[in-house]
């Protein structure tokens, strides 16, 4: 394997997007006024629309380490939310693992899953790599990770994202930290952390002391693009142009509101993103696990769904614990119009 470990990493000032002792996006982000944040948290936490919530139970496809095991190569399952399960080469990779109820800093409060994971962390397999994109509570759950530990051979994490892990006692050989740009290859499988406009942080004092990033997944002649989180910028074009065309785009849809348009996309931007991309098929993430936002939970499918359709965009919809062919994959079904 290749790549720096927690104790060799570069300090965050080498890096182009450290400045002032933060890290920051390439293209200026607009900054929410004392009353635009007032506004905005009064709305979550007291003027939700109706439908946020999904009234019905998710369908979840359960899964055994037989299965994973059973599965062939080049495979993957979303196991809810941006944690995605890869089978490549005969180990496995897990990415942004988030399995505790809430995404939060508390489990007594908080935004609540919509559904259980399809199979618990003890169940699973030994894992070759956690791939981290950031450390929201939605995308790096601090439980999720110790129960990991012991069973994971490495984690990838944007700068400054490992120092944290090393913070939960996670062991600093098992660390490897990366700028945009960089990567390492582990037995065969190419990982590089690529752009993505967003931001950082777990509390009131440490908004973008950590880096965020995309992820390129390369194994043989498969390409697959991770986005993280990200609002819609140019970088998705350079992406495309140094690693394009991809066999399959995984991009965030959901979660998204005019209110904050630097960091999340609406589906038109993800649409194209992924035409950015020069992607073959596209898997929405970011949606059906957790109410994040303003708009109902099915939203994103359905805008998603219309605007593939219209430009003839290839979709897949797996359900969450479906078995997917990243070489073939199914288009699936609109799961979600049977919950209400």
């Amino acid at each position: 394997m290749t790549g720096s470990t927690l104790a060799s990493t570069p300090a965050p000032a080498t890096s182009p997007q450290f400045h002032d002792g933060k890290f920051r996006n390439p293209a200026p982000m607009h900054e929410h006024s004392v009353g635009e944040m007032a506004r905005l948290w009064w709305n979550f936490m007291f003027n939700k629309p109706a439908g946020t919530v999904p009234e019905g139970a998710i369908p979840v496809r359960a899964l055994s380490r037989a299965d994973l095991l059973a599965a062939p190569d080049n495979t993957l399952f979303r196991l809810g939310h941006s944690t995605l399960l890869f089978k490549l080469a005969g180990e496995f990779y897990l990415t942004d693992p988030v399995f505790s109820k809430r995404a939060s800093p508390v489990q007594w409060a908080g935004p609540a899953r919509f559904h259980a994971p399809p199979i618990a962390i003890e169940d699973l397999p030994p894992i070759k790599a956690v791939i981290l994109s950031h450390d929201h509570y939605d995308h790096l759950d601090e439980a999720a990770v110790k129960a990991l530990a012991g069973k994971t051979a490495h984690f990838l994490a944007p700068l400054g994202v490992g120092d944290r892990l090393a913070g939960w006692g996670i062991d600093a050989a098992k660390i490897h930290q990366f700028d945009w740009w960089q990567g390492t290859e582990i037995d065969g499988v190419r990982f590089v952390a690529t752009p993505s406009q967003h931001f950082s942080g777990r509390g009131l004092g440490d908004r973008n002391s950590t880096l965020w990033a995309s992820w390129v997944i390369l194994h043989g002649d498969l390409r697959v693009f991770f986005s993280g989180d990200s609002g819609y910028f140019s970088g998705f074009k350079d992406i495309g142009a140094k690693y394009g065309p991809f066999d399959v785009a995984l991009l965030e849809t959901g979660a998204y509101d005019k209110q904050w348009p630097d960091v999340h996309m609406q589906p038109e931007e993800t649409l194209q993103a992924f035409l950015d991309l020069k992607g073959k098929w596209l898997v929405p993430i970011h949606n059906g696990t957790f109410d994040l936002s303003l708009h109902r939970w099915q939203d994103p499918f359905e805008r998603i769904s219309a605007l593939a359709q219209a430009r003839g965009v290839a979709l897949s919809t797996p359900e969450i614990g479906e078995q997917l062919d990243l070489v073939q994959p199914h288009a699936g079904r609109p799961w979600w119009r049977g919950v209400k």
